[in-house]
């Protein structure tokens, strides 16, 4: 009974001396653990000897792809992979940042202020891809738990001063590059200095991931708390790892089918991973990380496990069924020439600041892991790490622990491909809204042909009656007006009658009493009578006088050329003679009949007498 009397007074000391103790200030100064070395010809060096150099991609839009461009985009993503040697690292960064829509037009009629009143701050998802290549320095240490430059200083290893070391790693990622522009599906360019480390006005890629406001806008120093809750600045932060091999999907495929939008027939196809990316309406990035390393000795080691698997089957079925899975994995590995890579993916999720949203945010992120096919786990112990890791610059500190093994084909079915939709900038082409109500400018007509991708500037809208097809010509009319466009249209209905009125135009109809009519022949004062006028009215009078099936011989060519140059001579000798058909009719009959017949031209290399017969329903009529 003394010895747990005792006891209890040496527990309880103990706390009153550790309740007494001033706490251990476990803060660390980001400066001096900041694994980045410098940047050299547009790389990251890191203190370890790491050299990366980071791309910005330009991906295909949602629901723009059909399922063969998906083949090709991995059949392209598996070439380029093939390309890196031993010791590359690929790091996908996948960044979505909730937005509001500020303004959709700067013209100040009533429509557009409407329009701007109207969609003022809706919620938008802005997405950017980005692509870190980093080889790593041969002979580092794989980062552990306690080796991790999150909790440590670390020398600066002499690669990192190499000059060779970086001239071959620069000649292969061109390759790389080269490879995966190939199609034109994916477009890709390296990042500059400045869009890396940022400036004093701008978030580079560093600052955005450290505080979490996309690149470009003004930067904010914030605080990084690991403990009790993941947090940066005011957001708090969710991490869920895909490493985990139990985790994973049975199966993966180049794409898949959007059940929203599919039919029994159609198939609206999309990435594997889409739920995770554009789909995901949150604030979150999605880091995916494919590290190329020595696929025999991967080989190896999973040998010296199935054997220890198989050694250990008796004690449990799991051992087997372990086993049996590693031969199944060498077995697809050398029956299709396949090499080993190791991957890891994961999420980070966090709130815009209000602590209130994070339970949500926590169900829509498991939700979307559910719908890619994966068991969703949330990361608590080894945040810190992979945030860190995911830092531009950093990939070698993945811990090894945080892999899996599996070959590129597959790995690549978990890459992001799509990208939300473009806008080609405001009050450029005709403001359209996108499946979520969001504005976009599309240009239907001028950017298609300056990019080389047609020239035809046809327009098929389709709809039920009812549907719109009306109101949205109106639309894309009203916004080829206000952008200086001159629109003729054939109204057929008179669905186009009111814009015309509210644009001043003119707006010309049929009635028996009223006929359509024009004077294809009349000259504002001061015009020049040119070329294209010439031929339109050569033309004119060709398509009156002669059928589709009648030969049109050069010698009459020559005859209208010569009867429109004399009309206009003789109008600038005559000014009291308005220009217009029956002017032009009558000066056939008199002046330039004369001068035929002066010149002797004869009837079958110009009928006059026959041409002026045909025309003469036309001469007052």
């Amino acid at each position: 009974m003394l010895v747990i009397f005792l006891l209890f007074l040496i527990i309880l000391a103990s706390a009153i001396l550790l309740e007494l103790k001033t706490p251990k200030d476990v803060r660390r100064d980001l400066k001096q653990l900041f694994p980045l070395y410098k940047m050299e010809q547009g790389c990251l060096l890191s203190k370890q000897g790491d050299i990366t150099l980071c791309l910005e991609l330009t991906l295909p839009e949602l629901f723009t792809n059909s399922t063969e461009e998906y083949e090709q985009l991995h059949a392209i993503w598996v070439k380029a992979m093939g390309l890196l040697p031993q010791g590359f690292m690929v790091h996908k960064k996948d960044v979505f940042t909730k937005d509001t829509v500020a303004k959709v037009s700067r013209e100040q009629d009533f429509l557009s202020v409407s329009a701007n009143r109207h969609f003022k701050g809706r919620t938008k998802l802005h997405h950017r891809s980005f692509l870190m290549l980093t080889m790593k320095s041969p002979g580092r240490k794989p980062s552990g738990s306690v080796s991790s430059n999150l909790l440590r200083k670390h020398f600066i290893e002499p690669t990192a001063l190499d000059n060779r070391f970086l001239t071959d790693f620069l000649s292969q990622v061109a390759r790389f590059e080269r490879v995966l522009s190939e199609g034109g599906l994916i477009k890709s360019r390296r990042l500059t200095e400045a869009e890396i480390l940022g400036t004093k006005d701008k978030n580079g890629l560093l600052d955005s991931h450290l505080n979490l406001f996309p690149v470009g806008v003004s930067p904010i120093l914030t605080d990084i708390q690991f403990k009790p809750d993941f947090t940066i600045g005011s957001k708090k932060v969710v991490t869920y790892s895909l490493s985990d091999v139990e985790d994973l999907p049975s199966s993966v495929s180049t794409f898949k089918r959007y059940d929203k939008y599919s039919t029994d027939k159609t198939i609206l196809p999309i990435s594997f991973v889409a739920s995770l990316g554009i789909l995901l309406d949150c604030n979150h990035s999605y880091e995916q990380f494919i590290v190329i390393g020595d696929g025999g000795q991967t080989l190896k080691t999973l040998d010296q496990k199935r054997r220890r698997m198989q050694s250990l089957s008796l004690s449990g079925r799991e051992n087997a069924l372990s086993a049996e899975a590693i031969t199944d994995f060498m077995n697809e590995s050398i029956s299709k020439g396949l090499t080993p890579i190791k991957a890891h993916f994961h999420i980070h999720v966090w709130t815009d600041g209000n602590d209130s949203n994070l339970a949500e945010l926590d169900t829509k992120a498991a939700t979307a892991i559910s719908q890619a096919g994966f068991r969703p786990r949330r990361e608590d112990l080894s945040a810190a790490q992979l945030y860190w890791a995911a830092l531009p610059g950093n990939e070698g500190e993945i811990p090894p622990s945080e892999l899996f093994d599996t070959f590129i084909p597959q790995a690549i079915c978990l890459l992001n491909q799509e990208t939300a939709y473009r806008s080609d900038g405001v009050d450029v082409g005709t403001r359209f809204c996108d499946r979520n109500g969001i504005p976009l400018w599309v240009d239907l007509y001028d950017k298609p042909r300056k990019t080389g991708l047609t020239s035809n500037m046809g327009t098929l809208v389709c709809g039920s009656s009812g549907g719109g097809k009306s109101m949205t010509v109106n639309h894309i009319l009203r916004s080829q007006l206000i952008q200086g466009g001159h629109i003729v249209v054939v109204d057929i209905g008179g669905s186009y009658k009111a814009q015309c009125e509210l644009s001043k135009g003119y707006y010309f109809t049929y009635e028996e009493n009223n006929p359509i009519k024009f004077n294809p022949f009349y000259l504002p004062k001061g015009a020049v009578l040119d070329t294209e006028k010439k031929e339109s009215l050569k033309s004119l009078l060709a398509a009156l006088w002669k059928q589709e099936n009648e030969d049109f011989t050069r010698s009459e060519y020559v005859a209208l050329s010569n009867a429109v140059a004399g009309y206009y001579a003789h109008l600038a000798n005559n000014p009291q003679v308005f220009p217009c058909f029956d002017s032009f009719y009558e000066y056939l009959q008199s002046d330039y009949l004369k001068l035929l017949e002066k010149q002797g031209v004869h009837e079958r290399y110009f009928d006059v007498h026959n041409f002026l017969y045909v025309l003469r329903p036309y001469y007052k009529g």
